[in-house]
């Protein structure tokens, strides 16, 4: 680690072209020859990244960012401290310790913290770090994390694992045992250590993939931030044998959206019925959840179809998800589309149909935006419809 970004004059540097064009920058001459010049830009592109990722990364001085790839694939503030509220006890090990934003949240929680990173400079990068942000209960290895399990000899109330999603063979790869570390491989080891595990997987890892290849799954955390899906977390108990939970939660500015159920091969099936007043439309991590009929029965909803993944009912009620008034329901139709739609402006989303909204926006001349929404959608009798709404959450 290159300890001369530090110098006064080039962090003050760093911090006035946050937000800068690093195409641009880079053809700049070098203000600092002593430092290379790709090493200070790398600084501000990552602490761009950092102002609303990690903002507590962002407002420390002298802090020192990693590779590009490793913020990248680092956990946000907001994930990291939903992760945080999973554990507690005397100690967790990390043995994939990364940039430790993760292990930053864990370390509130724990009384001591070890974390593991393979890579030296990204270790020194994090134990500097860890200082300027006065965690000192954090304790960093650099290493073969599995050769530091073992020498290390000790009982943890936890372990965490984030794999490498990067497999030097295969590319980037979604399968676990195709990571690094490979965890189905490694679970009996690391269960000898600890007897609770909490892992960390790429949102587009198949949950059923997922549950074939890992054993002892307790539940089953999908978190989503603004609707978006970050990250699936596992947690893994020694002996367990019940059924799975399945939690998803959707982190908002100002709340987090829950929904959690059993997973049960055959779930209550809810009643499906014709659109009604309202229309209900899950947030992203029920839908990566799979969990489409059990949303259903919970919040007593009519379902359009069985594929449709749309909820209806008469009376207004909360929901984890967006909520729209009905206020006309027309058949797909060319003379109700021309009448109601073309050359309109729309918000458009499609649910169980059989065209794009690129193709729907071009054939029909339909504007993007707006105050009305229109879902494309199949109802309980196979009619191609469209729901046209007004958003009231």
């Amino acid at each position: 680690m290159d300890f001369t970004l530090l110098n006064p004059q080039i962090q003050q540097f760093i911090n006035n072209t946050v937000d800068k064009n690093i195409a641009k920058l880079a053809l700049q001459k070098n203000p600092f020859p002593e430092v290379k010049w790709i090493a200070i830009l790398n600084q501000i592109e990552g602490k761009t990244k950092a102002k609303t990722k990690l903002p507590n990364w962002f407002a420390t001085k002298n802090i020192i960012y990693p590779s590009k790839i490793a913020i990248e694939q680092t956990s946000s503030e907001k994930t990291a401290s939903y992760k945080a509220n999973l554990v507690s006890g005397e100690n967790l090990i990390d043995v994939t310790g990364g940039f430790g934003v993760d292990d930053f949240y864990f370390a509130k929680k724990m009384k001591k913290l070890t974390h593991c990173e393979i890579n030296p400079e990204l270790s020194q990068i994090v134990k500097h770090n860890f200082d300027q942000l006065n965690a000192k209960n954090i304790t960093c290895h650099s290493g073969n994390s599995l050769a530091i399990l073992t020498e290390l000899d000790v009982k943890w109330n936890w372990i965490y694992i984030d794999p490498s999603r990067r497999n030097e063979a295969k590319g980037k790869v979604f399968m676990l045992r195709d990571c690094l570390p490979n965890v189905p491989e490694n679970l009996d080891l690391f269960f000898k250590y600890s007897e609770s595990i909490l892992i960390k997987t790429a949102p587009l890892l198949d949950i059923s993939a997922g549950l074939s290849e890992l054993k002892n799954v307790m539940t089953v955390h999908i978190v989503a931030v603004e609707n978006e899906v970050k990250e699936l977390l596992w947690q893994l108990h020694k002996n367990y044998s019940e059924k799975i939970n399945i939690k998803t939660v959707n982190i908002l500015k100002e709340k987090e959206e829950t929904f959690e159920f059993v997973l049960d091969e055959n779930p209550e099936i809810p009643e499906y019925n014709l659109p009604q007043k309202y229309l209900y439309e899950p947030n992203s991590a029920i839908m990566k959840s799979g969990g489409f009929d059990e949303v259903g029965t919970f919040y007593n909803l009519y379902k359009l179809h069985k594929h449709s993944h749309l909820y209806t009912n008469s009376t207004l009620i909360p929901f984890p998800g967006r909520v729209f008034k009905i206020e006309k329901t027309i058949p797909c139709h060319k003379i109700e589309m021309k009448t109601y739609l073309e050359n309109k402006q729309a918000n458009i989303t499609t649910r169980n149909f059989p065209d794009t909204v690129e193709n729907i926006r071009k054939k029909w001349k339909i504007k993007d935006g707006g105050n009305q929404y229109c879902f494309f959608t199949t109802d309980e009798n196979d009619n191609k419809i469209v729901l046209i709404c007004t958003k009231i959450k």
